[in-house]
């Protein structure tokens, strides 16, 4: 990086008067240079790859690095779709090599894995939950959902401003890295929980078991660039870039499963 190095100058000249010997300073202000514009550039989502012969690929993210802005900025999203989410799904794709998991769905893998597996827990988990995310986000969103979602919200959480606030406290509380979610639990009813580091509600051997409608991430990965430790300020931030329609689609999904 280059380092800007301001100059403040006084150029003072002197006039000896020839007939009184006397000086007289004069004051001339000199311009400070500009300051340089620093430009960060941006990679392009479309070139995160995993690496080749893998079982599972990227997803594409469906919106620029900057898109989030200014709730989550642009580092903080090329970061971690390029580094963190890539290196789970390549981790992944490690982990299931010449097994029969290579050939099944992430959903699958999730239904009979065994827990004690991390290398496919962890990585697993971490691929699944990112595609979830960024799926269920997207630029000038937010508000309010609508129609049958609004409706079971309201019923089952008393009113939107409460889930909200539920839904907050739920990141809030998780201890260390991990996700809130939003579930559709067995019995039909909305629920809200947390999971640790990767887990997620479709590893059924870990309880909490039900279907993901909406997910945040609280790893400090996801936040720390722009809001530090800071949580609850981008938990708050999160509900301004949440695609409600697409949340509405995975709801009616959901509920139509027999």
């Amino acid at each position: 990086m280059k380092k800007n190095v301001i100059l403040s100058a006084l150029v003072i000249t002197t006039l000896i008067s020839c007939n009184n010997n006397k000086k007289l300073e004069e004051v001339v202000e000199v311009p400070l240079p500009e300051k340089e514009v620093v430009v960060t550039e941006m990679g392009n989502p479309a070139d995160v790859k995993v690496d080749e012969g893998g079982a599972f690929e990227m997803v594409a993210l469906p919106y620029a690095y900057n898109a989030l802005e200014p709730y989550i900025d642009a580092k903080t999203m090329e970061i971690h779709y390029s580094k963190h989410h890539l290196t789970y799904a390549n981790n992944l794709n490690k982990a299931i090599a010449g097994t029969e998991m290579a050939n099944m769905s992430i959903e699958d893998i999730f239904k009979k894995l065994d827990p004690e597996n991390k290398a496919v827990r962890n990585n697993g988990g971490g691929y699944y939950n990112h595609n979830f995310f960024w799926e269920i986000m997207g630029a000038n969103k937010g508000g309010e959902p609508k129609g049958a979602l609004a409706e079971a919200i309201t019923k089952d959480f008393g009113s939107f401003a409460d889930f909200k606030t539920q839904f907050i406290e739920a990141g809030m509380k998780q201890f260390g890295s991990g996700w809130a979610w939003l579930i559709l639990d067995k019995t039909g009813k909305l629920t809200i929980i947390s999971t640790a580091n990767q887990d997620n509600p479709l590893m059924t051997k870990l309880g909490n078991t039900g279907t993901p409608i909406l997910n945040v991430d609280v790893w400090e990965h996801a936040y720390y660039l722009k809001h530090q430790n800071k949580r609850k300020d981008y938990l708050e931030g999160f509900f301004n870039v949440i695609n409600w329609d697409k949340i509405e689609e995975k709801y009616t999904s959901a509920t139509t499963i027999k």
